[in-house]
């Protein structure tokens, strides 16, 4: 009965097979098993999509595992034979992700996220960690545990590393990394004039590492943006809260014409036709470096939504900031191609920026 709970039997036709996806009742639709006919075309490879060849069938359930792309879903939750659902946990130990909630001692609370308060506490009595509470009905709860353990195996110095999830009694906790200097956006502002410009391009090296790395291991942020970076006691910086708007519920937040949605750090392709890929993040990330040689200016800041749409469209883009030589704003400018394969990769970005800091 999950949304997305799949499995993959012989079909009628010899040699051809078929994916029976559950689908959930909707408004306009009740409860329905999609079937999907895995086809084979003239040079040997599978697809169900026909722009989405794979050269094995597990390679096809992988990437439709991650991307819808033609199905009304995601293959969720593989079915064993006897019907039951393999758990979400297959294939991975239990206590890796889980954590007791009875090692968390709360020691203060430090803001409110986009899902609930956040505290600053201690795991197994020594382990400074943030630990965010998710209040129920304001996230896909069923899909986030799925994803915490693709996400707990990221491991990167520039991104604050997750620790586990506490699944056991509600509310759901997510145990992360602390970052005593908070957010990135609040950070530049309170220190705004005390920054030199090597520290600002040190930051967006900082960030470039960490999305070079997810665009490595094929992870899309869909969210990046100075208020969702973290400052370490050392002045690091690290990406946060990485993948998450998958999973939130508030339609102001995930619609692109809703009013919460980040229209201000989105390219056309997303807000358009909500089309997110790692070159999504690289738009978004020239507009944190913009966020952050301002020192916390908000882009576009005289400009709704709507207007940044239509002036994004017309080719319209944010002018230099003052503090940005123009290697620098070159840079930035290069990520907000209109087409996506226009824009640089981030492992071309962080060369880049290298080579630009060797000479300052």
């Amino acid at each position: 009965s999950k949304e997305g709970a799949f499995i993959v039997r012989d079909s009628r036709h010899l040699g051809s097979y078929t994916i029976s996806v559950f689908i959930r009742a909707r408004r306009s639709m009740e409860a329905t098993i999609k079937h999907y006919q895995i086809k084979r075309n003239d040079s040997g490879q599978w697809y169900v999509a026909e722009r989405h060849l794979f050269e094995s069938i597990p390679d096809l359930i992988w990437y439709h595992q991650h991307n819808a792309a033609g199905l009304m879903t995601r293959l969720r939750y593989p079915v064993g034979l006897m019907g039951n659902c393999l758990p979400a946990t297959a294939g991975f130990s239990y206590e890796k992700w889980e954590i007791d909630p009875s090692e968390l001692d709360f020691v203060k609370e430090i803001g409110s996220g986009q899902f609930g308060v956040v505290h600053l506490g201690k795991w197994r009595s020594h382990i400074q960690v943030a630990i965010k509470a998710i209040n129920e009905g304001s996230m896909s709860e069923e899909d986030f545990i799925e994803e915490a353990k693709v996400m707990m195996k990221l491991s990167h110095s520039r991104l604050v590393q997750l620790y586990g999830v506490c699944t056991q009694r509600k509310p759901l906790y997510i145990v992360t990394e602390f970052m005593e200097n908070g957010c990135l956006l609040n950070y530049l502002r309170e220190r705004k004039g005390k920054l030199r410009k090597e520290m600002l391009l040190s930051v967006c090296q900082d960030i470039c590492e960490g999305m070079e790395y997810l665009e490595r291991n094929c992870f899309i942020h869909r969210d990046l943006a100075a208020r969702n970076c973290l400052v370490s006691s050392t002045s690091v910086v690290k990406i946060s809260d990485f993948g998450m708007t998958r999973y939130v519920l508030d339609d102001e937040y995930i619609s692109s014409s809703g009013a919460k949605f980040p229209i201000k750090w989105s390219p056309p392709e997303v807000f358009h036709f909500n089309k997110y890929s790692s070159k999504s993040d690289v738009w978004s990330f020239g507009v944190l470096m913009w966020e952050v040689f301002t020192e916390g200016k908000m882009p576009f800041e005289n400009k709704s939504n709507s207007q940044v749409v239509e002036a994004i469209s017309k080719g319209f883009r944010l002018y230099r900031p003052h503090l940005a030589p123009m290697s620098i704003y070159e840079v930035m400018y290069s990520c907000w191609h209109e087409k996506p394969n226009g824009r640089p990769t981030f492992a071309e970005l962080l060369q880049v920026l290298t080579e630009i800091a060797e000479t300052w």
